[in-house]
Formats: structure tokens, C-alpha cells, sequence
């Protein structure tokens, strides 16, 4: 059984990935029971990701499923071998919300990873002082000491950003570079981290113009992630006032991909995002000189 008791994210997409494959050889649940020798029940719980499937049954699956494709099927045999392996983010369980668990999860898979953001700066940019900063003033009342245990979590989340591990695009709304909602020197530190950020060969920052318009306002913060060496969304995160949801339909899927695409395509170049990132930074200079 998944680790805790409940799917894991890695479980979650894994069922997900049989029972579509079952669904396209037009086969159901009792009748891929046979193939592996064992119960509709478990089956069933397979593809809801509440216990893991062993490779041998991954492998006997999709030849009935008739999925040949290499890079599929070893993908999917991975998550059948790491679905329990515990990530470092598990060490800190008892602390922190399940949908925040799955979040990390998530990042630690990915190999594209794509945010918006119209209000902060995107988690996996954020500096120490700008993320206690923001969890300080946040609207949950959250101790010192575990304010300083957040702030060491996403420390140790940018870690696959900051090694290479994926590719990452962020895209923020232009108030987020030029209206301040932490401390001038917090800020202008921050401005900095990202300019900085941006000169990695695995990271992009481009900035939504106020001359977008209403396009920011569509859709609140939402994270992309991809699990192969194609770009394609298989996992979309929301930001809420409690945490943040996982969505995995294929329609959710492809709304927020294309809803990303459009902001990305309105969106300056990232040269031009320097620039204006660096025009806020000469800005603040010249305000509190």
C-alpha cells in the first residue's frame, strides 16, 4: 500500500495511466483481473492508485492493452518500482497538508515544470527573507518555528531547480516586479535572486505586461508539470487559500495548457523581462537613495 495509507501521487498516476490504456483495448476491470491473476477489487484499487501494482503486472497489462511503446512502458514500470519510495519531503508528513505533500511530489518528478503567478513570486524563486516574508503576513496564522521549518522546505524544493533536474518556466504578472508587497530591501533583494535565476540554461522568466489586460485575471496561480522529455501537461496544481488541489483529467489538463500557452505567447520575451525586471530594480535604487 501507498506509503500513509493514501494514493501518492506517484501511485495515482500510474492507475490513471492503466485504467486509460484498459478503457482504449476496450477491456473492463474483471476481465484485466484475469490477465493478472487476481481480483476485480484489486484492480479497481490499482487504478485509483490506494495500492501499488507490481511490475510483473504493469508488464502483463499493457501487452494485453497492447501498449508497445517503449519509453511509455518503462516510464510507467518506474513508477511501479518508486510508487513507495519515500522523498525527502516525508520527513516532514506530520507537518504539513497532504495537497502540499503531492505539490513537492510532483516537482521531484517532473522534467518540465511551468508556473503562473499574478500575485508572488513563484515559490521555486523565492528568496528566504521574501518567503517568510509572505508566510508571515499571510492570512493563516502560522508560528515562528514553523514559519522557519516552510521557509527550509522551499529551500530544499528549488534544490532540483537550482541542480538541473528539470526545465522551468515561470511567468509572472508585471505587478508582482513593480508594486512591492513585502519590504523594499526584501524586495530589491528578491528582484535580484531573479534576474540571476533567469541567466540558468534550465530556467525562463518571462513577464505578463499591465498591457495584457484582463488576461492576468482569467486564471488564478496555477503550476504545469511534465514526466517526459516532451513538454506535455500531465498534472496541473491550483493555489488555494487552504493549500492547493491536483488536477489529472485530460480536459483540465488541456485547458490549463492552453491557458498557459496563451499567457506565455502574451507574455514579454525573456530579454525583454530583464530589462524590466532590471528598470524596477534602478527604480527602487533611485526611490530609496
Amino acid at each position: 500500500m501507498p506509503a500513509g495509507g493514501r494514493p501518492t501521487v506517484r501511485s495515482r498516476r500510474l492507475g490513471t495511466a492503466l485504467r486509460q490504456y484498459r478503457h482504449a483495448a476496450k477491456l473492463d476491470q474483471p476481465q484485466a483481473a484475469e490477465i493478472i491473476a487476481s481480483s476485480q477489487a484489486r484492480v479497481s484499487r490499482l487504478e485509483s492508485g490506494h495500492v501499488t501494482a507490481r511490475v510483473i503486472e504493469v508488464r502483463l497489462l499493457l501487452d494485453a492493452y497492447g501498449v508497445s511503446d517503449r519509453e511509455v512502458r518503462s516510464k510507467l514500470e518506474e513508477l511501479a518500482k518508486h510508487s513507495k519510495k519515500r522523498g525527502w519531503w516525508l520527513e516532514h508528513a506530520a507537518h504539513l497538508r497532504p495537497d502540499y505533500l503531492d505539490h513537492i511530489a510532483l516537482e521531484d518528478d517532473a522534467t518540465h515544470i511551468r508556473d503562473w503567478q499574478p500575485v508572488l513570486v513563484p515559490g521555486l524563486l523565492q528568496t528566504s527573507a521574501y518567503a517568510e516574508a509572505v508566510t508571515t503576513e499571510g492570512p493563516n496564522r502560522v508560528s515562528s518555528e514553523r514559519i522557519t521549518q516552510l521557509v527550509k522546505i522551499r529551500e530544499s524544493r528549488q534544490a532540483r531547480i537550482e541542480e538541473g533536474g528539470a526545465t522551468y518556466t515561470a511567468i509572472v504578472w508585471e505587478a508582482v516586479i513593480a508594486h512591492p508587497l513585502v519590504d523594499v530591501e526584501v524586495h530589491r533583494e528578491q528582484l535580484s535572486a531573479i534576474l540571476e535565476a533567469g541567466t540558468r540554461k534550465n530556467v525562463t522568466i518571462q513577464v505578463l505586461p499591465f498591457k495584457a489586460g484582463l488576461l492576468a485575471a482569467t486564471t488564478s496561480a496555477f503550476s504545469t508539470f511534465s514526466f517526459d522529455s516532451e513538454p506535455t501537461v500531465e498534472a496541473v496544481t491550483l493555489e488555494n487559500l487552504r493549500g492547493a488541489s491536483v488536477l489529472e483529467d485530460p480536459e483540465d489538463l488541456a485547458a490549463y495548457a492552453n491557458t498557459y500557452d496563451l499567457l506565455r505567447s502574451s507574455a514579454l520575451a525573456p530579454e525583454a523581462s530583464a530589462r524590466l525586471i532590471r528598470s524596477a530594480l534602478r527604480t527602487i535604487k533611485e526611490d530609496t537613495s
